[in-house]
């Protein structure tokens, strides 16, 4: 079983950055992919980012490329997305998940993570 907690939301101007942090409970944290999904109010849980459980691959969706950045340090059994040029309408709840692989796969279907965080807030204004 793997707890995890997000922080590192807040408001955020228009073309502002954020960093959130999603800190694990595993010790075997090194052997999980972890997502990052982020859902808006009425809007479905949506992919934003993913990395493997040894950094070597990442992937990211087409609207966050070239503006968000994933990584992780499994010392610190920590994983970070680095937010730029923030948009209004990434407003939204911003989760971690996690699932158990040892592959270089992204999944990015909310459904294959079993252990998720609570999330995090992030609003953008205008």
């Amino acid at each position: 079983q793997v707890q995890l907690v997000e922080s590192g939301g807040g408001l955020v101007q228009a073309g502002g950055s954020l960093r959130l942090s999603c800190v694990a409970s595993a010790r075997t944290f090194n052997t999980y992919a972890i997502n990052w999904f982020r859902q808006a109010p009425g809007k479905e849980r949506e992919f934003v980012a993913g990395i493997t459980f040894n950094g070597g691959r990442t992937n990211y969706a087409d609207s966050v490329k070239g503006r968000f950045t994933v990584s992780r340090d499994n010392a610190k059994n920590t994983v970070y997305l680095q937010m730029n040029s923030l948009k209004p309408d990434e407003t939204a709840i911003y989760y971690c998940a996690a699932r158990r692989a040892i592959d270089q796969a992204i999944e990015d279907e909310p459904a294959r993570f079993a252990h998720w965080g609570q999330g995090t807030q992030v609003t953008v204004s205008s």
